[in-house]
């Protein structure tokens, strides 16, 4: 009998890698055969330690989810670090994973690859049809050089390189640092904390009338290993050699000012709700086609209200000081 694949999972303690690691075990992958550093154990951005980790290692299977994220205000702060540090994680792993024999590899990007102005839904083949987000353009540039780098070793190198693009994720594992969170983390915390300190108005950035999609990370997790699972022929028939990504979302979206009143009413804050338009509000709309994905046999299964639910039971359980 062959033994399972070795797997790596790079970036294992974000909310993306954890979760595909709870998704791999639920699915019975043996412990032993997975593979994890922690950022201390191995820095992704320098490049011989990679290569040494992965002589050392040889994994069979790899899932890039490592990356250096964040909302509007972190992308805006740190645009030098967005760009360099996912510029290195990803030479770094997908080089080092090709010299090393690693034949099939799932890189992990983001929606923000898209135009501002894309059509919504935004399709793959929208990918450098426009300018970018101006307030995450840095981090949009390394996604899609990540992109390109998995497809550019394809076609020179034959293996078998992917690269699925999520849309706004949110659930256990999340970041809920009060500057450099995402939408939904920031907005539990938020509430969380003026529900507990009783004040009377919770403030939100810009108009509240962009409209995001968000996927419960979990959903997001086993579309990965079910893309990861699919037969190459398969895959080939839905995608193109220099068209080769698939978006991941959950097919619907929602205003800023819809999620926050659902967020207030999931936390039990019943505060009042301001809008400081003079903070920036970011693309007006971010919606993904995902019809690729759903023609290869995959659908979403957590809707929003429920993981919302989730979410901030693992905040008050994992994230928020005492009461």
């Amino acid at each position: 009998m062959s033994l399972p694949p070795k797997i790596y999972v790079a970036g294992h303690r974000g909310m993306v890698g954890s979760a595909i690691i709870r998704h791999l075990l639920k699915s019975g992958h043996p412990e032993e055969r997975l593979f994890r550093r922690t950022r201390d154990e191995l820095d992704l951005t320098d490049q011989k330690a990679v290569r040494d980790f992965f002589h050392a290692e040889s994994p069979d299977l790899v899932y890039l989810a490592a990356a250096k994220v964040g909302g509007i205000h972190a992308n805006t702060a740190y645009p030098a670090d967005f760009i360099y540090r996912n510029l290195a994680i990803q030479a770094n792993v997908i080089d080092s994973a090709f010299r090393c024999g690693v034949k099939k590899l799932l890189f992990l990007g983001s929606s923000c690859i898209y135009p501002r102005l894309a059509a919504q839904p935004m399709p793959e083949d929208a990918l450098l049809t426009g300018a970018l987000e101006p307030t995450n353009e840095p981090y949009a540039i390394a996604k899609i050089a990540g992109i390109k780098l998995c497809e550019s070793y394809n076609r020179q190198y034959g293996v078998d390189y992917r690269s699925a693009m999520p849309t706004n994720l949110y659930g256990p594992g999340d970041n809920y640092h009060p500057e450099d969170s995402h939408v939904v983390s920031a907005l539990i915390r938020r509430f969380h904390e003026a529900k507990l300190a009783e004040s009377r108005e919770v403030v939100i950035w810009g108009t509240g009338k962009p409209r995001r999609e968000f996927l419960y990370v979990d959903d997001m997790a086993s579309a990965c290993v079910h893309i990861m699972s699919l037969d190459k022929p398969l895959l080939d028939r839905h995608t193109r050699p220099m068209l080769s990504h698939i978006n991941i979302g959950y097919g619907k979206d929602i205003s800023i000012a819809e999620l926050a009143s659902l967020i207030q009413e999931t936390v039990g804050y019943r505060g009042k709700l301001r809008f400081d338009t003079s903070r920036p509000d970011g693309a007006p709309r971010k919606l993904m086609d995902s019809a690729r994905l759903g023609l290869l046999g995959w659908r979403p299964v957590i809707g929003l209200r429920q993981g919302l639910k989730r979410a901030y039971e693992d905040f008050t359980a994992n994230h928020a000081l005492p009461a």
